[in-house]
């Protein structure tokens, strides 16, 4: 992709290089995490695609960043990860022949019981986190391999670091609990990220698969961007000593963006926050020993495989 920077430049997230000419789609990106992995991707030139359930509240996001880079390049696409047959004209409604770089961001967590399914029947966190962006690489891939040198950047979560899969359960039916779901779906993101790019090399493609996580971003230590996020003076009182280990979303989005630019950033590579990986600048961590089991990992793409009926390298291999 076009960029100035070099491998032997010094990172600095508050400067970054030019991408003049890539095109690169985040999803989620009309709030939370994805909504500053847009904006601050909008400040290179690059023409960048907000993926989002509600295109109403994607112009909104639009709108926001264009009061803070009027020159940015940027559009919207529906996006609904928990409708898979819905998956398959996304690629088609980019109108662009490449894609230099997808951010699989969009997530859904829940905090309290019941458990709920996607349109799919599949639970909602698992069948959207981890299956929805399963799915949606196969039809992205063809544009990612038109790329000079495409990127998929899995959005993971430091809340999957102490969970472990259960092959015989992905979908939680014997044992449900909310936040032991939702980090399990993350793990699962960050299990195919690292999977993927494995592949990948196999096929000798020139498309990489990096992995990353925000550590720990706090609502109260955001940055307001109204009407996509607006924080309240006592919600930043609240927060304010939770600065000493964790940050806000907008500092979460820098390991993404650093994956997305970096010409240093190598496939299979995991990127985190700087200090115990909860905060901090951006920098490349070695890979949790769980994750990287390529056992588990095949188990798992074989799974989604079936449970999605889509293979994300089946154009490699056709």
């Amino acid at each position: 992709m076009p960029s100035v920077a070099s491998p032997t430049t010094p990172w600095n997230h508050h400067r970054l290089p030019r991408a003049d000419g890539s095109t690169f789609l985040v999803t989620g990106g009309n709030a939370g995490i994805g909504y500053f992995v847009a904006e601050q991707l909008s400040t290179t030139g690059a023409t960048v695609v907000l993926g989002s359930r509600s295109l109403a509240k994607a112009e909104a996001a639009i709108a926001s960043v264009r009061a803070r880079v009027p020159q940015a390049r940027l559009r919207a696409v529906r996006l609904d990860l928990a409708d898979l047959s819905s998956l398959a004209t996304v690629a088609e409604s980019l109108g662009t022949t490449s894609l230099d770089a997808v951010v699989l961001n969009a997530g859904v967590a829940l905090d309290d019981p019941p458990r709920q399914e996607t349109a799919d029947g599949h639970e909602l966190m698992f069948g959207t986190n981890h299956l929805g962006h399963f799915a949606l690489t196969r039809w992205l891939m063809p544009l990612l391999e038109a790329a000079p040198a495409g990127r998929v950047v899995t959005m993971g979560s430091f809340a999957a670091k102490s969970e472990r899969l259960d092959l015989n359960d992905l979908q939680s039916r014997d044992d449900y609990r909310p936040k032991r779901t939702y980090g399990r779906s993350k793990l699962a993101q960050m299990h195919f990220g690292f999977e993927l790019d494995r592949r990948l090399r196999a096929a000798d493609s020139t498309v990489a698969s990096i992995v990353v996580h925000p550590g720990g971003a706090l609502d109260g230590l955001t940055p307001s961007r109204p009407p996509v996020h607006t924080r309240t003076p006592g919600a930043h009182l609240r927060a304010a000593p939770a600065g000493v280990l964790v940050q806000g979303k907008d500092a979460g989005a820098w390991p993404a963006v650093r994956a997305v630019l970096d010409p240093a950033v190598r496939g299979g590579d995991l990127w985190a926050p700087r200090v115990f990986g909860l905060r901090g600048r951006p920098r490349r961590e070695p890979v949790w020993a769980h994750l990287a089991d390529p056992v588990v990992a095949a188990h798992l793409w074989d799974a989604s495989c079936r449970l999605t009926g889509a293979d994300p390298l089946a154009a490699l291999l056709t």
